[in-house]
């Protein structure tokens, strides 16, 4: 699908799409390696919850196997709340920055990850963005890495930027983090989001993933997708952290980045309006969203 798109072609993601776009599927005797190994590193004494999120919005897209390396400090809680995960204890020193061997560990775990994910919940931004950094040269072509929320904050001039990624490398930012990541003000990130993004995707040589009730998608090359849906009920906290852990456990299963984005985004919109009917267009949780993912997949590889 991605081959066949020209470099200055606009999608309209739609059902139609999406299911001539499909996912890559396991055969019946496949095993959880099959399905991929997703890392998750997020959280912080603040917001566990986060990592959370992620990490069973990682599974509800289909990944495998599931790792998810939080600060020692939550490991224990996010243990409990996460029974099917390997949950990984690093060491922070007092001013939130992570120890060398916690880097050290990470780098282990990257390197046997078909997917990582970095930042959703993660305090302070400069921790997060110093272990982006650390990272980086671990990776490799075959290992999908997205950043979300303070992790994103590598290609900002004032955190020690990243000119361009050499790896495959997704951004989530919604508007106001965009305007923060690119000196753009946001009200010019809004008036014309499919450009900014575009030239993003350019400058950093990454995927960028423009969040919003029109969400756009962009690649270094010129390619860009749209997407309009769900409602007004996925602006609530947490809603942000499962959407990148559903691009995460996509990427795990083997879909591109663009691809992983395209359908988590998709996901993501329609299960907001399935929680809207049924509960009401306000008030739904973000916990909520990943479990109406797997059904969602299903429909949506049909064409529905």
């Amino acid at each position: 699908m991605t081959s066949s798109l020209r470099p200055d072609l606009e999608v309209h993601l739609d059902a139609t799409i999406l299911a001539a776009w499909p996912l890559p599927q396991p055969g019946d005797d496949a095993d959880k390696e099959a399905r991929g190994r997703v890392l998750v590193v997020a959280g912080s004494a603040e917001m566990p919850g986060a990592a959370v999120l992620a990490a069973i919005a990682a599974l509800r897209a289909g990944a495998g196997k599931l790792q998810v390396a939080v600060p020692q400090s939550i490991a224990a809680a996010v243990a409990a709340a996460m029974p099917e995960a390997r949950v990984i204890a690093l060491a922070q020193a007092d001013d939130g920055n992570f120890k060398p061997e916690a880097v050290e560990r990470l780098a282990e775990l990257v390197a046997r990850s078909a997917a990582v994910l970095i930042g959703p919940g993660m305090q302070p931004e400069s921790a997060a963005c110093t272990l982006v950094a650390a990272l980086l040269p671990k990776l490799t072509a075959d290992t999908a890495l997205v950043l979300d929320a303070g992790a994103m904050g590598v290609v900002r001039d004032d955190l020690g930027p990243v000119a361009r990624f050499s790896t495959p490398v997704l951004l989530t930012p919604h508007a106001g983090e965009m305007a923060s990541l690119t000196g753009v003000p946001k009200p010019q990130v809004q008036a014309d989001p499919g450009k900014v993004a575009a030239d993003a995707a350019r400058c950093w040589q990454a995927v960028v993933a423009l969040k919003g009730a029109e969400t756009w998608l962009a690649t270094a090359d010129g390619r860009r997708w749209r997407h309009v849906g769900g409602n007004a009920g996925l602006a609530t906290s947490g809603s942000g952290d499962v959407l990148a852990g559903l691009i995460a456990g996509l990427a795990a299963r083997g879909a591109s980045l663009p691809q992983a984005a395209a359908w988590g985004v998709a996901l993501h919109a329609r299960a907001g309006d399935r929680l809207a009917q049924r509960l009401g267009p306000l008030g739904y949780l973000a916990r909520e969203i990943a479990g109406e993912v797997p059904a969602l997949m299903e429909s949506l590889s049909r064409g529905d």
